[in-house]
C-alpha cells in the first residue's frame, strides 16, 4: 500500500498534503493522473509511522 501525497496549488497552501491510498496495481495510474495536473508531491509506503491520521 502506498500514500500518494498531493495538493492543488490553486486551492491549498504549499505545506498542505492530501493523501490518496493506492495498492501496487494502481500506484502508477494514480501517480500519473496527479503528475499530469502538477499535483503530486511525493509517494511513500504506508507504515504505522507514515500514515497521517
Amino acid at each position: 500500500m502506498w500514500q500518494l501525497r498531493w495538493n492543488n496549488p490553486k486551492l491549498h497552501t504549499p505545506e498542505r498534503r492530501k493523501i490518496w491510498l493506492a495498492c501496487d496495481t494502481h500506484r502508477t495510474t494514480l501517480g500519473d493522473f496527479l503528475t499530469a495536473r502538477g499535483f503530486l508531491r511525493d509517494v511513500i509506503p504506508v507504515t504505522p509511522d507514515t500514515l497521517d491520521t
